[in-house]
């Protein structure tokens, strides 16, 4: 089957957190049914979705393109105090476009000091190589600047892009039936040909279909603390799905090469980041690594020794016991170091025992790196794990390859301590803090849409106890529907609950 005469440049997924209720896997299928030739997922700010975004859309035969709108520091001046940024979309073209990519996200975050990432705009200079350039629309800084009616602000705006990106700049048009954006569209038209650049044609997608509009609108809701009544809310259109090539061909019949130039950028745009391995720090090559555990571990374990025996009971043979242990060590080592872990923990053995030299408090160890001798030999634990017959391979299994994971707690008045003292020992640009997603669960989402459209607390309330609650195994909405039938008629009683599960 030929691919799709369009490609989505301009995609946002569940990752543009509560502005999308699109999730990357449901996308990559939507985007293989549709047959297209390539797509682009451009969250706001991040990169989060990339590496699962590359590597599911590549399943379906989709060649993935990524990218990210960007936020900078408006260009208005004090007219545009109270905005929070405008948008620039960017493209990476290569491993090079890839790598500036991350930089420039890395940066907004930095810049930003715990807020919504953003940039100066003249952080972009010197990374711009490898990436293609979009201008935008109404959120945009040409596109503000157009409708306040700035003309050398829009064309000082448009040469300064020229100028960093070349021929990879492109003039963005889009068509969601706002009024502002009929507004801005001749004078982008007059640009283009004024400056030469080429047009391009986009559809902010947030979510898969027009039906899904409503609970959008409450996802944006939350996520901005209101309710579906307040007028001053941001909102979007029905029109912010992810319409088929068909639809966007029929939408730009009257200007098809900008059409056709979603084309032309998907073939400009040819990187994935490939799945790799963790890259770990190297304390040397293999057998060094090896080398220093095998040494560190029988030393920790002869220093506890004496600790060790008083876990047992006094008529328990000590050379016996000893063997158990000699045994479990020998078999743990084996089992490190064929799967080429010996680094990792020396690693964690090295900044626990700095946080302990500190006299930083440090946890004894949970979950199942608890059953590791060896990481009790390391003093990374300080359970012994043989008493409480813990087993090795709940934590490491050479039929089950997955990287280790110790949980480790730090004191929290001091855990940054430990942070500043990792990140000076293997340097600042080789270390990262990892970011957990949260999703809603049932009876979580039930009460903030039930906020969302003003119910009342106790009626919310007392639909959400009808939801059963499993941690270990969270029961969804739908399976919640099919199991409670007071539930079902709840909402077969009422309209405002029909309303709330229909969002």
């Amino acid at each position: 089957m030929p691919a799709a005469p369009f490609d989505h440049l301009r995609v946002h997924s569940s990752y543009s957190l509560t502005q999308s209720t699109l999730q990357v896997k449901d996308l990559s299928i939507w985007a293989g049914e549709q047959s297209y030739g390539a797509m682009a997922l451009t969250d706001k700010g991040n990169l989060f979705g990339a590496l699962e975004f590359g590597v599911l859309a590549a399943a379906q035969g989709v060649q993935p393109i990524h990218g990210c709108v960007l936020k900078t520091k408006s260009i208005l001046g004090p007219k545009g105090m109270g905005i929070e940024g405008d948008e620039l979309l960017v493209l990476a073209q290569n491993q090079i476009g890839f790598e500036n990519l991350m930089a420039l996200s890395s940066q907004g975050f930095l810049e930003a000091a715990g807020g919504d990432p953003i940039l100066n705009l003249t952080a972009l200079g010197g990374r711009t190589s490898g990436l293609i350039a979009l201008t935008g629309a109404l959120e945009s800084s040409l596109g503000r600047a157009i409708l306040e009616g700035q003309s050398t602000l829009v064309d000082q705006h448009l040469s300064w892009l020229k100028t960093h990106f070349d021929e990879r700049l492109y003039i963005e048009l889009q068509r969601h039936g706002l009024p502002d954006q009929q507004k801005i569209e001749p004078k982008l038209l007059s640009l283009a040909d004024a400056h030469d650049v080429p047009l391009v044609a986009t559809n902010a997608a947030h979510f898969l279909n027009a039906s899904q509009f409503k609970a959008h609108e409450a996802l944006l809701c939350i996520g901005q603390s209101t309710t579906i009544h307040d007028e001053n809310r941001k909102t979007l259109t029905p029109h912010h799905y992810l319409k088929s090539p068909q639809e966007m061909q029929r939408l730009f019949a009257d200007i098809p090469e900008a059409i056709d130039n979603t084309r032309v950028i998907a073939q400009r745009c040819a990187y994935s980041p490939p799945k790799r391995k963790p890259i770990l720090p190297r304390m040397g090559d293999d057998a060094q690594e090896q080398d220093m555990l095998t040494r560190q571990v029988w030393d920790g374990f002869e220093s506890q020794w004496e600790k060790i025996l008083t876990l047992w009971p006094a008529d328990q043979e000590p050379a016996e016991l000893r063997k158990t242990y000699e045994d479990r060590l020998n078999f743990e080592l084996n089992v490190i170091t064929e799967m080429g872990f010996s680094g990792y923990f020396l690693i964690v053995a090295d900044f626990i025992a700095w946080a302990k030299g500190q006299d930083i408090p440090v946890g004894p160890g949970r979950g199942s790196g608890a059953a590791s001798l060896v990481a009790y030999a390391l003093q990374i634990t300080t359970l012994a794990p043989i008493s409480y017959d813990l087993l090795f391979e709940r934590f490491l299994n050479p039929e089950r390859i997955s990287m280790p994971d110790f949980d480790i707690d730090f004191c929290q008045d001091r855990r940054e301590e430990v942070i500043a003292y990792v990140r000076q020992k293997y340097g600042a640009d080789r270390v990262t803090q990892i970011i957990t997603y949260g999703s809603l669960k049932a009876r979580a989402a039930l009460r903030d849409a039930g906020r969302v459209l003003a119910l009342p607390f106790g009626q919310v309330d007392r639909l959400c106890k009808m939801v059963p609650n499993n941690p270990a195994n969270p029961v969804s909405l739908a399976e919640a529907l099919k199991s409670e039938a007071e539930l079902r008629r709840e909402i077969k009683e009422h309209s405002e609950v029909r309303h709330l599960f229909d969002i």
